[in-house]
């Protein structure tokens, strides 16, 4: 009898854990937080022309200023021409954004990516993705793939340089903040400090003066330059990637911006219908080579 009480007992406690646990099931739980990103199917969050945007109904796309060519034209980005001015406008479309939605803003090209909230939808302005600025803003997928190149005026000693260590006693410069300057200090490691500018114009300025020796700036840069800006340099070579991936340029987002998976399918829409090997070709296509250093 006492066994069979002990055994009653403990059936009724399991019944009463077993209710318990279905009633806390069924009651009402406290809201998680909710997502920063919106809710629903890629398709209903990337809905043509209806995004989040920073203003309702338009898409405001931001670049430095002045902006340089080959990647804007005569310094008007809203123009359409130029390889970023035109990839720009594409992405908008693939968005459903017509040309009179956007909405240009000038950004300093290092605020751009510096930690912040962000006035813009996207900043277009050769900014190259990296892991370090990955911690401050978002990027697109890569839109464009980039070498940095070494530009020196025709007659100078660093013009005549064949490898990268050829390169390590000459005075070098770039501009702050850039992968150009990067490659300067981690690749060619020169035995003098090498100048920073806050823009290309400074850096270029400082090569026709003869402040420095050469400067570093991305190929299709290198080419525009010294065809039509500084004419009596040359293309010295251009750099191989590091660490075996291209360097890539980048639409720069807010952090955790809502739009960021909308403008990476865009961007990946238009490198797989071909839209960015054809504008690259109509706007970039006289950067085609130059010697690798070594």
């Amino acid at each position: 009898m006492h066994l069979a009480q002990r055994a009653l007992r403990r059936a009724a406690s399991t019944a009463t854990v077993a209710l318990l646990a279905v009633a806390v099931g069924c009651a009402p739980q406290p809201e998680e937080k909710a997502s920063d990103k919106p809710s629903g199917s890629g398709a209903e969050s990337c809905a043509k022309g209806k995004l989040g945007t920073e203003v309702s109904g338009k898409l405001t796309i931001a670049t430095d200023e002045p902006a340089y060519e080959p990647w804007f034209k005569d310094d008007k980005p809203a123009n359409g021409e130029g390889f970023e001015s035109a990839v720009a406008y594409a992405v908008a479309k693939q968005l459903g954004y017509d040309k009179g939605d956007v909405v240009w803003q000038s950004v300093p090209f290092s605020k751009a990516f510096a930690p912040g909230e962000k006035t813009f939808d996207f900043d277009i302005n050769q900014v190259s993705i990296s892991d370090e600025r990955k911690k401050a803003v978002d990027f697109s997928s890569g839109y464009y793939d980039v070498r940095q190149a070494v530009i020196a005026l025709k007659d100078s000693k660093a013009a005549k340089a064949k490898s990268i260590a050829d390169l390590k006693g000459v005075k070098l410069g770039a501009q702050v903040g850039t992968t150009s300057l990067n490659y300067i200090n981690d690749v060619v490691k020169p035995t003098e400090e090498p100048a920073a500018y806050a823009k290309n114009d400074q850096a270029k300025s400082a090569l026709k003066n003869g402040q420095v020796d050469a400067i570093v700036v991305d190929l299709p840069t290198a080419f525009y330059i010294t065809a039509a800006e500084v004419t009596d340099a040359r293309i010295v070579g251009q750099f191989k990637n590091q660490g075996g991936t291209p360097e890539q340029f980048g639409l720069v987002l807010d952090k955790g911006s809502a739009l960021t998976s909308c403008v990476t399918d865009a961007v990946d829409a238009l490198r797989e219908d071909g839209t960015l090997a054809a504008v690259e070709k109509q706007w970039l296509s006289d950067a085609v080579d130059a010697p690798v250093l070594k």
